[in-house]
């Protein structure tokens, strides 16, 4: 299936890594507002054409335009693509608001193409071998889950960090879908939230890259604490945090009745599993079972859906409970009271333990199905 990239920035790298071992699909241009930088990209994978977005949405080959802009424009650009009569994946999260994010969806539903969007990191072999041992009861009931993020911020790290402490960003909206993605796996869908939120700085300064030094303003909580509630009546507690020099980004917990299982990173795909059960004092290791890969086999998975005429995993609908979600945390944070989060959503189905993204299944081109 061809594939087209609009956005030529850090995260594109990991996507055409990615997309380069997966003979399903085919990458036919990589597009951005800076041509110069798409045109670079394009060299660096060996892709054979590069230039402005509209460039991606008039390709004739391809029919998925997966979308990594800057959060600002996921919407515009999403509706672009859509108008243009390509499925569409986009980089999380799926919309800055719930306005937009029902337009998009509306505007897919209309043209009969397919959204999916990140964090598709659940379709890795951590969290489906954590997904698996709940479904089959290995710790009882699920009850209860807590999950924690902390970091310093990525202004250390990245090259022109400033969007990330901005509207669509900041540790909730930048960091946030990946545990709440993998919580609604585990769980279904949320009900209801109550949250807190601070900025320890009005302004950051970037820490590396050609611009080291220069200072950037914060407009948004730099940390959230979020208590959930889920529709089918368990409860989780949520840190999402860019103000701690302790870094736990690989904390996540859920408690059933017989025992604890810690996931590995949800902003990864691998990584083993800790379990303790009710009465021992120690761990049992588990490892992962499934295939490992990276950002980009939710387009794959996508791809596959649609020639199949199946449904995919990582749905629009989804990730627009967990914008849903998000807003309505932010909305806590500034009432001081619980925000009932009403749009629908369901767990994926779990993959099974031998899919390969590395095989090859498809071949031709089948249509908008």
């Amino acid at each position: 299936m061809g594939i087209g990239i609009i956005g030529a920035g850090v995260i594109s790298e990991q996507y055409l890594t990615s997309f380069a071992a997966f003979p399903d699909v085919t990458v036919h241009v990589v597009a951005d507002l800076v041509e110069d930088a798409a045109k670079a990209r394009a060299a660096q994978y060996g892709i054979a054409e590069s230039g402005s977005i509209a460039a991606a949405l008039n390709h004739p080959d391809v029919e998925i335009l997966v979308n990594l802009t800057p959060p600002a424009a996921h919407v515009e650009v999403g509706l672009a693509a859509v108008a243009a009569g390509k499925h569409v994946w986009s980089e999380k999260p799926f919309a800055l608001d719930r306005a937009g994010g029902r337009k998009l969806l509306q505007a897919a539903d209309d043209a009969g193409v397919r959204l999916g969007c990140a964090p598709d990191t659940f379709l890795g072999a951590g969290l489906q071998t954590g997904l698996r041992m709940i479904a089959r009861g290995d710790i009882g009931t699920p009850l209860t889950a807590l999950t924690l993020m902390q970091s310093p911020g990525p202004e250390a790290w990245h090259p022109s960090p400033a969007f990330l402490f901005q509207e669509g960003a900041g540790p909730l909206f930048d960091m946030g879908p990946y545990y709440l993605t993998a919580l609604l796996q585990a769980f279904g869908p949320i009900s209801r939230v109550a949250a807190v939120g601070s900025t320890s700085s009005a302004t950051r300064v970037i820490g590396s890259g050609p611009r080291t030094g220069e200072e950037f303003e914060v407009t948004v909580p730099t940390h959230v604490g979020a208590l959930l509630q889920f529709s089918g009546g368990q409860s989780g507690q949520s840190v999402f945090s860019f103000e701690s020099p302790l870094v736990r980004q690989s904390f996540l917990e859920i408690t059933g009745t017989e025992a604890t299982l810690s996931f590995p990173d949800p902003n990864r795909f691998d990584g083993a599993l800790r379990v303790r059960r009710a009465g021992s004092q120690e761990d049992e290791t588990v490892e992962a079972v499934g295939a490992t890969s990276g950002r980009g086999v939710g387009v794959l998975e996508m791809a596959r859906a649609i020639r199949a005429g199946v449904p995919h995993r990582a749905q629009g609908l989804t990730a627009f409970h967990v914008l849903d979600v998000l807003a309505a945390i932010s909305e806590s944070i500034d009432t001081a009271a619980f925000v009932p989060v009403t749009s629908p959503a369901e767990a994926a189905p779990l993959l099974d333990e031998a899919w390969d993204p590395t095989a090859s299944t498809l071949s031709g081109r089948k249509g908008k199905s």
